[in-house]
């Protein structure tokens, strides 16, 4: 999992794919933090990508870096705990001019059942499932 939080972090922009009913969703995303021994994303409740993860979990996330691309699927579970918010605030001070961990808005989400992919054009996809 350490690979994979790092691979997204030097990367520095990833795509999140959710669904809407039957209309798939992506969009860029940036943080990527280790809590808790669980990989875990931020967002906040009042945007659309925290209605469609209520709604439905599964998700995908790529991010291409030095012609090797990653994709993460999994189950994306919120966690309401203050220090699982403020643990991801910490991580990624920027954030804090726009969120808080008691704000009411603030929102993460740690994979569950997650599959990551490293695929290349010249090397063998890896595997790592946690």
């Amino acid at each position: 999992m350490e690979k994979v939080e790092k691979f997204l972090k030097d990367a520095e922009v990833y795509y999140l794919a959710t669904v809407e009913g039957d209309q798939p969703r992506v969009r860029p995303f940036g943080t990527a933090h280790i809590f808790d021994g669980k990989l875990y994303i931020q967002t906040g409740k009042v945007k659309n990508v925290s209605k469609q993860l209520h709604a439905n979990p599964k998700a995908e996330i790529c991010a291409f870096k030095d012609g090797t691309w990653l994709r993460v699927a999994g189950e994306l579970v919120e966690d309401d705990r203050l220090e699982a918010k403020e643990s991801m605030l910490d991580a990624y001070p920027s954030l804090k001019g726009m969120y808080s961990a008691d704000d009411g808005n603030t929102e993460v989400f740690y994979f569950k059942n997650a599959t990551a992919t490293f695929s290349s054009f010249t090397s063998a996809p890896e595997v790592i499932t946690f």
